[in-house]
């Protein structure tokens, strides 16, 4: 399980359900663990039985509520099963985060096949669809709720996987579509996009020569952390967020905002500060 050593542990979500698609991964990991610590009920989704048990029984070790239902959010009748049980068992949905995702590999439009680029849309966006659908009822016989999807810095800027980028330039437009149809029943959405963020599911990405590079692009020197994203998550799910809606919060460091930066002098970058200073350069 994901370290988690220093999250914030108010009690923010008490007598709240969290869901938590693609829980299994490290993602959905730290994501679970933040809403846990803040008193949630949390429910594990992932398509993957096998990789719920460790994070269910670590949270239920420390004494949180967690259930685990394997569901294949791609598939409506997978994803209303789960609806139901959550809303049969734990009074329905109050936060709903969309996380799960799959990252194909690189691969030009030319070559990309009509199957493939379904198959990624359907997992990546159509997923989040019918969750939030589905979950979403919930929040709006409730009258209130907090949904958070998980974009990406690609929807953003082109990179090696075409229908990667397609996939979340889509969560941004279902995420403001869902803001504005249902911010007057009380219900809020949200994005956030990470940056990059080494995680088992892009680790073939790190070669030492591709790690230095990114560091070297990200202005605050260093790859994002999983508990990074999971704050964000949890301030966009919390009432210090309760007048924000249909917006997307970037965490990567300040990536984005580089491209300029990097069409100059190597001397002339980062004003004149292109590498970190030393740890010790203000030692004593």
């Amino acid at each position: 399980m994901v370290g988690t050593h220093d999250m914030p542990r108010e009690r923010l979500f008490e007598n709240q359900t969290a869901v938590i698609t693609g829980a299994g991964g490290a993602m959905g990991q730290a994501i679970s663990t933040v809403f846990a610590q803040g008193g949630a009920r949390v429910v594990l989704l992932d398509v993957n039985a096998a990789s719920l048990g460790p994070i269910e029984g670590a949270l239920r070790e420390r004494g949180f509520a967690s259930a685990a239902i394997a569901t294949d959010v791609s598939e409506e009748s997978s994803v209303r099963h789960a609806a139901d049980r959550v809303r049969n068992e734990f009074g329905g949905c109050d936060i709903l985060v969309n996380n799960a995702g799959i990252l194909p590999s690189p691969c030009g439009i030319e070559n990309l096949s009509a199957q493939e680029f379904n198959r990624v849309l359907t997992i990546n966006l159509g997923s989040m669809f019918l969750c939030t659908r589905l979950f979403g009822v919930h929040m709006l016989a409730k009258g209130r709720g907090s949904i958070i999807n998980i974009g990406s810095t690609a929807a953003h800027s082109p990179n090696t996987s075409g229908t990667y980028a397609v996939s979340k330039a889509g969560v941004l437009a279902l995420t403001r579509q869902t803001a504005v149809e249902w911010g007057p029943r009380g219900v809020r959405a949200n994005t956030v996009s990470p940056g990059f963020i080494r995680t088992p599911l892009s680790e073939a990405q790190y070669t030492p020569e591709l790690y230095e590079r990114r560091i070297g692009m990200i202005p605050a020197r260093r790859l994002g952390l999983v508990e990074d994203v999971a704050r964000t998550v949890a301030f966009l799910a919390s009432e210090a967020a309760a007048y924000v809606s249909g917006q997307e919060i970037v965490v990567d460091g300040g990536f984005l905002q580089t491209t300029l930066m990097h069409a100059q002098r190597p001397e002339h970058q980062y004003g004149g500060h292109l590498h970190p200073p030393s740890p010790n350069a203000h030692a004593s």
